[in-house]
């Protein structure tokens, strides 16, 4: 071949792949002209690939959250390799029929078909026996994937078949879209959308409380059966787009990022729509400037990194978050802790004496031996109570209260006390332990709770000052008389 012609079939393979010719980067790098290009969908079949994928994306988002929240995300694994079997099967009868066995609209049809017959498989299994959903998913998974597999080893071996390219829909590939194609896929992705948005509010019932929808005469049943024909429909018009064992990722990965950023089910459906739209089109622009690498294995990359973003760093349920507020809690646990060990030790003082509670000072040696924390440790929370200006530093290495630090410490004091007094009284904790289990909750005691406890144990005549207070032999403790 000579180089005009090697230069003609490379030219006319970028343009296959959504490309026009550019002067390659050094670094083997897209060119800015070719990411501009890629970028403004100029190109006719980057257009076509790229909003394909964005639409698969909103409807696999949408759909895919009443999913997530269904904990059926094994059973949109095995809807999804149910539908090869479908593929095959379809393939054979169109070409034994004389007619184009790659036709998509008549694979989808076959893999539609086989999806719902998975579906009523698995539905069958978890309603007329005692097995749980994932051996109903198991077994519709594993059986429907070995028989599809062994269909593609028969459709390869018939004469004349051409099939060669078909196994591309377990992987995906979107290189061999075309309009009827981009048109089918926008046409399910719309539909499936639009079904999920109208029924948002049966759908929220059927995942958070599928028994009482029942019992309020809800079709519990068919609602499941809908929401399974939609999962059905984004599965297959996904199969040319990432393939039928991708598609789960692209179902179930956007609705899983998007429940770390929120705890409503309408920003979570949106969010998770979103996060769908932006994987499909950046994977498939991502694909399109990098031909060798499929738009299928990109799309799940991208909404695998958003995950991972999301699951760090969201505000609501990300892991650093969780972290910090947990730390925080921690440190406001040890500052209230080290108030009270004040607060009770200027009280031991003032009953020794037999003199009226004052703030006084008092050494560090005296928190050690109230809360047994490890000097370095409570070094810090000093510091920490310091910086609050909770605690001062008289001299001589002593503490003391600031005037805001002894009403804090004295209110700490109290609601711990009041919080002990009521876990006895009406939840039969023993006073030797009641300490312990005051000392869990009472930091998460808010003023409205703290008002409404005083008037629990008013009410009852329990309202007594501690049960530490209280002689042994005094005998266990009795609610007072009013």
């Amino acid at each position: 071949m000579s180089a005009a012609s090697r230069t003609a079939a490379v030219t006319l393979a970028m343009s296959a792949a959504g490309l026009a010719a550019a002067p390659a980067s050094p670094l083997g790098l897209p060119s800015v002209q070719e990411v501009l290009e890629v970028a403004s969908l100029r190109n006719y079949n980057t257009r076509l690939v790229v909003t394909s994928t964005t639409a698969l994306g909103v409807a696999a988002g949408i759909v895919g959250a009443f999913l997530l929240l269904r904990k059926r995300s094994l059973m949109g694994d095995a809807l999804a390799h149910s539908t090869l079997p479908g593929v095959a099967l379809a393939y054979i009868a169109m070409t034994l029929a004389g007619g184009a066995g790659k036709s998509l609209p008549g694979l989808m049809a076959g893999a539609a078909a086989s999806g719902v017959l998975g579906v009523l498989v698995m539905l069958a299994i978890r309603n007329t026996t005692r097995l749980r959903d994932d051996v109903a998913m198991g077994f519709v998974l594993s059986v429907s994937f070995g028989f599809g597999l062994a269909l593609l080893g028969v459709v390869q071996k018939m004469p004349g078949s051409g099939a060669a390219g078909l196994e591309s829909f377990i992987y995906g590939k979107t290189a061999s879209m075309v309009f009827a194609d981009a048109v089918l896929i926008h046409a399910v992705a719309v539909a499936a959308s639009l079904a999920a948005i109208l029924l948002f509010k049966e759908f929220t019932l059927l995942c958070f409380d599928e028994k009482f929808a029942a019992a309020e005469g809800w079709p519990a049943l068919w609602l499941d059966i809908v929401l399974l024909a939609l999962v059905t429909a984004v599965t297959v018009i996904g199969l040319q787009a990432v393939g039928l064992i991708l598609i789960i990722a692209f179902l179930i990965t956007p609705p899983a990022a998007a429940r770390f950023w929120t705890d409503r089910l309408s920003v979570m459906v949106a969010l998770s729509a979103v996060i769908g739209a932006v994987s499909g089109w950046l994977g498939a622009s991502i694909s399109a400037l990098a031909p060798r690498l499929p738009a299928g294995a990109v799309i799940v990359l991208v909404t695998s990194a958003v995950f991972l973003f999301s699951m760090v760093f969201a505000p609501a349920r990300g892991v650093l978050a969780r972290q910090l507020r947990h730390r925080r809690l921690k440190d406001k646990v040890d500052r209230q802790h080290l108030l009270r060990a004040a607060f009770e030790i200027l009280e031991a003082r003032a009953q020794a004496d037999g003199a009226a509670l004052a703030n006084r000072p008092f050494s560090r040696d005296e928190l050690l031996a109230k809360r047994t924390w490890r000097p370095r440790h409570i070094d810090r929370v000093i510091r920490k109570e310091a910086a609050f200006g909770h605690l001062e530093r008289p001299g001589d290495g002593l503490l003391r209260l600031s005037e805001s630090g002894f009403g804090e410490a004295a209110r700490i004091t109290r609601n711990h006390r009041l919080w002990e007094v009521y876990l006895v009284t009406h939840a039969d904790i023993a006073p030797s332990h009641v300490d312990r289990d005051a000392d869990m909750v009472e930091h998460v005691l808010e003023a409205e709770l703290v008002a409404r406890l005083e008037e629990v144990l008013r009410e009852a005549g329990a309202w007594v000052p501690s049960p530490h207070e209280i002689p042994p032999e005094a005998g266990p403790l009795q609610p007072a008389a009013p």
